[in-house]
């Protein structure tokens, strides 16, 4: 790897092994790191507690180090005590696991999305897991920033001006590339900037615009990724949004909301979690290469959709939600009473937890309900 065309991208990219113990002993020296650290075991004096994490940090020399030392135990532990179970069918990737891809998925999770690809990767032995791209607003604190970069995640800058925008684009790009290319990195991206609040994923031609600024999208080796959740533990806070935007069109979500997000996709109840990996888009690229720069892009966005929402994995709730926004029993043979009540029960529960002063409920029962009917929605018409 070129250690000089590595520089080109300090201020964005993950840490490299060799500042994997610096970035270490800089976190742990972090005082609000350190109170993080205590609230988790308030019992364990500061000088053990950092005793303890550098014992646990001994052999660990890269951030694939890290994610296997650290954020492998975590992950399991979500999925064992905040799901049913998740699985990952990866049957549509060639069998040379010395590949590398581009995984380009919806978007269903700040955190978890790319740390469940991660885990599943390291179980069915691909050699990596993924570098991730984040958003610098989510980075409020140093001790956040660090842990990131430990973790394999490069800075996705938000809030530019156009100029900017551009610059940091192209470096992005040129960095994803580099990472694919030259460092022998996956890499995961979501489809568009930001969740989906209603589930309708669609893929942003902005982002792909940008992959294709830093080289031939071929060289990516892009993977269209299904995310699919039975339940969304931040549906709720998604349909508060849609009121508060509705009621107030200036509305605009905070940090602290932001935190809360992050918090509540981690720790909150999910149901089954699946992953579907599509087939590599480099068997189908050359079809649209003789098209206009702007057909290309939109036919390009379209296709991945096509890929990604035929790769859904339903629910019973994604039919009920169906039935009621619609009026009709259209589904009734994929669900039954014992599932219908249990879905009913979890959306009183979600809607209970809404905070808001004119509480819209027939409204925030309708956004919720077209979170769940709208992966069903969109399989059906990719399978037309």
């Amino acid at each position: 790897m070129n250690k000089e065309e590595l520089k080109r991208f300090d201020e964005i990219r993950p840490y490299e092994p060799e500042e994997m113990q610096q970035a270490f002993e800089d976190l742990l020296n972090d005082r609000q790191f350190s109170l993080v650290l205590k609230g988790f075991v308030p019992w364990l004096p500061k000088g053990v507690r950092n005793g303890l994490l550098r014992l646990a940090f001994k052999g660990v020399k890269t951030p694939l180090d890290f994610q296997k030392r650290f954020m492998k135990r975590i992950v399991q532990y979500i999925i064992k005590r905040k799901t049913d179970g998740a699985t990952f069918d990866d049957t549509e990737l060639p069998r040379d696991k010395s590949l590398r891809y581009t995984f380009v998925s919806n978007h269903r999770d700040i955190v978890l999305d790319s740390a469940f690809l991660d885990l599943f990767l390291v179980e069915a032995d691909y050699p990596t897991t993924v570098e991730i791209g984040i958003g610098d607003n989510l980075l409020i604190y140093p001790w956040i920033k660090r842990l990131v970069r430990m973790n394999k995640a490069f800075t996705v800058r938000r809030g530019l001006t156009p100029k900017e925008m551009l610059r940091s684009s192209q470096l992005m790009s040129s960095y994803i590339h580099f990472a694919v290319n030259e460092k022998k990195e996956n890499i995961w991206i979501a489809q568009r900037e930001g969740r989906a609040k209603d589930s309708d994923d669609r893929t942003q031609d902005s982002v792909l615009k940008m992959l294709a600024m830093g080289g031939d999208l071929q060289n990516l080796n892009i993977v269209p990724l299904t995310i699919s959740y039975e339940y969304d533990p931040c549906d709720y806070l998604k349909a508060q949004e849609f009121q508060q935007k509705r009621d107030d069109p200036k509305f605009k979500k905070s940090r602290q909301d932001d935190l809360v997000n992050m918090r509540t996709g981690i720790f909150g109840y999910k149901g089954h979690v699946h992953y579907h990996c599509a087939k590599p888009i480099n068997s189908w690229l050359d079809d649209l290469k003789d098209l206009p720069k702007k057909d290309y892009f939109n036919q390009l966005s379209e296709r991945i959709d096509t890929q990604i929402h035929a790769n859904y994995r339903l629910f019973p709730c994604n039919y009920i939600a169906m039935d009621e926004l619609e009026g009709t029993q259209a589904f009734t043979s994929e669900y039954t009473d014992a599932d219908k009540k249990r879905f009913h029960d979890y959306l009183e529960k979600q809607l209970a937890k809404i905070r808001l002063p004119d509480k819209d409920e027939s409204f925030l029962r309708e956004r919720m309900l077209t979170m769940y009917a709208n992966p069903l929605r969109n399989y059906l018409k990719s399978h037309q």
